[in-house]
């Protein structure tokens, strides 16, 4: 079992590596902070003294506090170093073959007890853990980005995992501060299963001329989400945004409803990353003119419901096919993407016969599978049932 002493190790010294061992530090564990590469962990020694100077500029933290994370933080490029840790969380990148060479190799070092963890954000966690002899002690942990700040965790247990280290694995992160959700090991889990209609719904609707992006953006914005789709796109990147909309497409059988979009395809292929590389779907040069969102009442409306209404069907998806509870469905979504409302209550107040005519409307229009409305929201229309 897991508890406020045992030795934590993380594979990866990455910003995702780097942010996962810090809160563990913060939390008092020893922590050990594995790269291949020293150069990285001399990226990542400077990158924490430099997060914990800020938290002590802005009073978070004491100079005690910086000093003891610092202390129970080490960096190490042996990887039989972790071999008394109780419990490994693996950061590297989202690289299948990658991930189960590593976790093949480490158990060969660590005792049976301990706990081997990926931080995949799409990846089959059944999969990785196929590599280990004991599979049962392998399940995912996916923080979101930076995992100092965001909240949510969540935790996914294998087909082999054992019940009790899903609950370990809850206990210890729940005492780091983290709110814990757990979903079953199907693509993309809560959160990124259920956030790709905010990036797909939108680009169809672009890419179709029905809205261009600063209006779609200034939509969404409008309604209490904090950054419009096309924002957050540029500001992730599309090397990562689209990778995860192309896997959890591939992942499920190429279902229409998680169809990559050709313009950000294109933007990839260009290098017009986002922000980071000063060109995304928008442009991100000191001159560059910012573009204006139409004033069209009417307009917006028909965008926002849409983009919502296709939302919503998402998280009625996974629920309907048992990924997850309710309740951590929506709270996932508010926690880990900062969504204004749990996406199930935001049905339930608009109200289920809103959402399935929207979602009706769009499928006899274009008579795609794309659209297909979800059983339980049928089932909750005829029954005049709610979600909650």
């Amino acid at each position: 079992m897991l508890h406020s002493q045992s030795h934590i190790g993380i594979i990866g010294s990455g910003a995702m590596g780097s942010g996962i061992a810090q809160v563990a530090a913060t939390a008092g564990h020893r922590v050990s902070l594995y790269d291949i590469q020293t150069e990285a962990l001399k990226k990542a020694e400077q990158a924490l003294a430099a997060s914990l100077n800020k938290l002590k500029e802005k009073q978070k933290l004491s100079e005690a506090d910086c000093v003891s994370i610092k202390a129970n933080t080490h960096f190490v490029n042996d990887i039989k170093t972790l071999s008394d840790c109780d419990l490994v969380i693996e950061a590297v990148v989202e690289n299948l073959d990658i991930k189960k060479s590593i976790f093949k190799e480490l158990e060969n070092y660590l005792n049976p007890g301990a706990i081997l963890a990926s931080n995949t954000s799409s990846l089959s966690i059944t999969s990785i853990a196929s590599a280990c002899k004991n599979s049962e002690r392998v399940l995912g942990i996916h923080f979101f980005n930076p995992a100092t700040l965001m909240q949510l965790v969540e935790i996914i247990p294998g087909l082999a995992t054992a019940p009790e280290h899903t609950e370990s694995a809850k206990q210890i992160l729940n005492a780091w501060g983290k709110t814990t959700v757990v979903a079953k090991d199907t693509p993309g889990f809560i959160v990124n299963r259920v956030a790709r209609p905010f990036y797909s719904e939108a680009l169809r609707i672009f890419e179709e001329g029905i809205a261009d992006m600063p209006t779609i953006d200034a939509t969404m914005k409008e309604n209490g989400f904090k950054m419009g789709p096309f924002e957050l796109m540029d500001l992730i990147g599309h090397d990562v945004n689209y990778v995860v909309t192309e896997t959890v497409w591939k992942q499920f059988y190429f279902d229409p409803k998680f169809k990559p979009a050709l313009s950000q395809k294109r933007l990839l292929e260009a290098g017009f990353l986002g922000k980071k590389s000063g060109r995304g779907f928008y442009d991100y040069s000191e001159n560059a003119l910012k573009p204006q969102a139409s004033t069209d009442s009417g307009l917006k409306k028909q965008v926002f419901e849409r983009i919502l209404a296709m939302l919503i069907n998402e998280a009625a998806d996974t629920l309907y096919l048992s990924v997850a509870s309710k309740e951590d469905i929506d709270m996932a979504m508010t926690k880990g993407v900062n969504y204004p409302k749990g996406l199930l209550k935001w049905a339930d107040e608009w109200g289920v016969d809103a959402v399935y005519k929207t979602l009706s409307n769009l499928r006899d229009f274009y008579e795609e599978d794309r659209y297909r409305v979800c059983p339980l929201i049928k089932t909750l229309k005829n029954t005049g049932a709610s979600f909650y």
